[in-house]
């Protein structure tokens, strides 16, 4: 749908993502996983991460890392998969550090396919028109939180 340049998620970015992820277990979908830094902090918290990458040489990076570092499958999995044509109704979790562009049409797809309890982190790029839940950050490194039933209830 909307192919986004690789940009890293910076150390301050990744802290904020997860302070906004604090409480919450299960399984959390990383939608442009890059290197994995997310998925490997996500992890090492205790969700059970799956990356999407569509980049051959990232995703290459990150299945080594992961093995270098031994974390498990069980808990990080890296897969290139297009996530515009995946199904992401088994995540209750979410993170996605994309374009301004790709928000919405991001929002549209989180709405129909996410359960009721799903939380979605945005980094440095809100959702337009979704009522956020909280915010962690600011400048470049400013992340939002979204409740999906909340979000859904605004939208009523």
């Amino acid at each position: 749908m909307c192919v986004v340049p690789y940009l890293p998620s910076s150390k301050d970015q990744t802290l904020n993502i997860m302070k906004l992820l604090e409480g919450r277990t299960g399984c959390l979908a990383d939608l442009g996983s890059g290197d994995g830094r997310l998925v490997f902090a996500a992890s090492s918290a205790g969700f059970q991460c799956t990356g999407f990458e569509i980049n051959s040489i990232l995703l290459a990076y990150a299945r080594t890392k992961a093995r270098w570092t031994g974390v498990p499958s069980s808990q990080a999995t890296f897969v290139k998969k297009d996530f515009w044509k995946t199904d992401l109704s088994k995540y209750n979790n979410v993170t996605a550090f994309l374009a301004p562009g790709a928000m919405e049409a991001l929002a549209e797809k989180l709405l129909k396919e996410l359960p009721d309890d799903a939380l979605v982190v945005a980094c440095r790029f809100p959702f337009p028109n979704w009522p956020h839940q909280s915010t962690v950050g600011s400048g470049l490194d400013k992340t939002w939180a979204y409740n999906i039933k909340s979000v859904r209830k605004s939208k009523d």
